[in-house]
């Protein structure tokens, strides 16, 4: 009932005096790409200055950590920071330490989507990730020990058939999709098979769809959505032992983890701060928790 992954590996690269592109590893994703994230290495009078872009609209952030012998940077060798739609930034220069040449060294990163430092609109009441009228049972709330720890202390569980409809919690703009796998299973490494949905909120924060079916995205990357709207159908991809929607919404961390963030539902019943292993939660209509949070 993990949402994503087993921790992926670092892309870690060899580095040369030349300018050329690191891509750096996806947290939502077990390959490396090409058109999110890049360092590139540009030759400076002593030594190298590295650059760091972001190649898409949305804010994502990135830690990289310099390791090798004869060389010296010009400041802390492990970084994160924030880089917004299309920035670039110089982040760090290397110089030699003895001799005249740099040695060896090789750069590792990693990066997620979202601000590191956000603020969570605590004002904010969500809808519950379905339609209204309709109940669910909590298969993990927060702080369960099966695996909401760490992390994930504050992620839901929702015991749903497959092919049930998901609806956005909050609003925002959809800034990732991955509908394109049809297996779930509990091994190391199933977690590259989920489907999900990441929604950047107004605040910087993610709120984050996992284990839906195969083609079963109904929103796509740029799209902005409402609360209440109907994104995607729930599955049992990725790293699930059964048919369940995971749900939480994030704030950026070091090496592209995320942490869950507390947040407060509006139910049939009222506003719900901490919701519960085996309970049922009747979603409310969105006009009743939009006056809520007001």
């Amino acid at each position: 009932m993990n949402r994503r992954r087993s921790k992926l590996h670092r892309s870690v690269v060899p580095s040369a005096l030349a300018a050329a592109a690191l891509l750096c590893q996806t947290p939502a994703s077990a390959r490396c790409v090409d058109d999110w994230f890049g360092i590139d290495e540009i030759p400076a009078d002593d030594g190298v200055q590295l650059r760091a872009t972001n190649f898409r609209e949305y804010p994502i952030t990135f830690t990289m950590r310099i390791r090798g012998r004869n060389v010296v940077t010009d400041g802390p060798r492990s970084i994160t920071r924030t880089l917004y739609g299309g920035e670039t930034e110089t982040v760090m220069s290397l110089e030699p330490a003895r001799s005249p040449n740099l040695g060896n060294y090789r750069i590792s990163c990693d990066w997620t989507i979202g601000v590191i430092d956000a603020e969570h609109d605590d004002d904010t009441i969500y809808m519950l990730p379905y339609a209204s009228g309709s109940s669910y049972r909590v298969l993990q709330g927060y702080g369960s020990r099966f695996s909401h720890t760490g992390l994930e202390q504050y992620a839901i569980d929702f015991k749903m058939d497959v092919g049930t409809p998901v609806h956005a919690a909050r609003g925002g703009v959809v800034a990732r999709v991955e509908e394109s796998h049809d297996r779930g299973c509990w091994e190391d490494g199933c977690g590259k098979y989920a489907n999900y949905i990441v929604i950047l909120h107004d605040d910087g924060t993610t709120g984050e769809y996992y284990h839906l079916k195969k083609n079963g995205a109904l929103v796509d990357a740029g799209d902005r959505v409402k609360a209440g709207q109907r994104i995607g159908l729930s599955g049992n991809t990725g790293h699930t032992t059964m048919p369940h929607l995971h749900f939480a919404v994030y704030r950026a961390a070091e090496w592209g983890n995320t942490q869950s963030i507390p947040v407060r539902f509006m139910t049939s019943g009222g506003v719900v701060h901490h919701p519960r292993r085996g309970h049922y939660y009747r979603a409310s209509r969105v006009d009743d928790a939009l006056r809520a949070g007001d």
